[in-house]
């Protein structure tokens, strides 16, 4: 990509009517630039839907990302919910991949008990099965666990971005409100969001920055780590910090804003950003 896009995770609030369809025609008007599937519930979109999503995002330059449902457990003990998860996965894919998403995003796993590395391994032997299947099928969308804002769940940048190192069609999500709220309150300075871009061009070379999903919101937190998503303004989110740094380093690729007022803080981050 030669450009940030800046978009919403979902149909933005002032669209009618509720659908994928008028939600591109509606960020296209606002002069936003990406949206993101948010199948996080389950994935109801058909193929000829979907099909229908791909046209009118091309027709009017929105590029889609995805994310795949919340019920994904990779560490799961059960077996069956193990196979479950994949296959939510590799539905999200499918259908994202015919709507013609380029990245589709998903929190990978829990610890539960066990250490991280064991996890670790858990979760990288069977993304390798997904990211196997998904290149079988000729599917190419890019497979990105996303950084998790609670210490229970798998998801540290250095996770993330090793599986891309080891797993060829894995790149990683950095949801920098996920990292605020994961370490109660650090990732909020330059300096930080400057540091994980370096450490990302390190691991994965300059194409990873030049192609990277992100998400960004207001964020409460606690001890726990993540609470819920806040209107940018009226949290503590450094969001003038990560522009800065998204901006000094020339990063491309979609930032997908989850704020709870959608397209009014995606034209926020966008105004902001357009006057660096």
């Amino acid at each position: 990509m030669n450009k940030l896009r800046i978009g919403t995770a979902g149909i933005p609030l002032s669209a009618e009517p509720r659908s994928s369809q008028a939600g591109i025609k509606r960020l296209a008007q606002l002069g936003l630039g990406c949206m993101e599937l948010e199948f996080v519930r389950s994935v109801r979109m058909k193929e000829p839907t979907a099909e229908d999503v791909k046209a009118t995002a091309k027709s009017e330059d929105i590029e889609l990302t995805v994310h795949a449902p919340y019920y994904v457990n990779l560490n799961s003990r059960e077996s069956d919910k193990v196979s479950a998860s994949k296959k939510r996965i590799l539905k999200a894919a499918k259908i994202g991949w015919a709507a013609g998403a380029k990245s589709i995003t998903f929190h990978a796993a829990f610890y539960h008990d066990d250490s991280e590395d064991k996890v670790y391994e858990v979760v990288k032997r069977e993304l390798k099965e997904v990211r196997e299947q998904l290149n079988e099928e000729g599917n190419m969308i890019h497979l990105r666990p996303e950084t998790t804002g609670s210490p229970t769940q798998f998801g540290t940048v250095e996770e993330i971005v090793q599986l891309a190192v080891e797993i060829p069609g894995v790149w990683p999500c950095v949801d920098f409100s996920h990292l605020h709220a994961r370490s109660k309150g650090a990732y909020n300075t330059y300096e930080e969001f400057s540091n994980v871009l370096k450490f990302i061009e390190q691991k994965l070379g300059r194409q990873a920055l030049d192609n990277l999903h992100m998400h960004i919101s207001g964020i409460d937190y606690g001890l726990k780590g993540e609470k819920k998503h806040l209107i940018l303004k009226e949290s503590d989110m450094n969001y003038q910090g990560v522009l800065q740094a998204l901006y000094d380093f020339n990063v491309c690729g979609w930032l997908i804003c989850e704020s709870p007022n959608l397209e009014e803080d995606a034209l926020l981050l966008q105004e902001y950003y357009s006057k660096l």
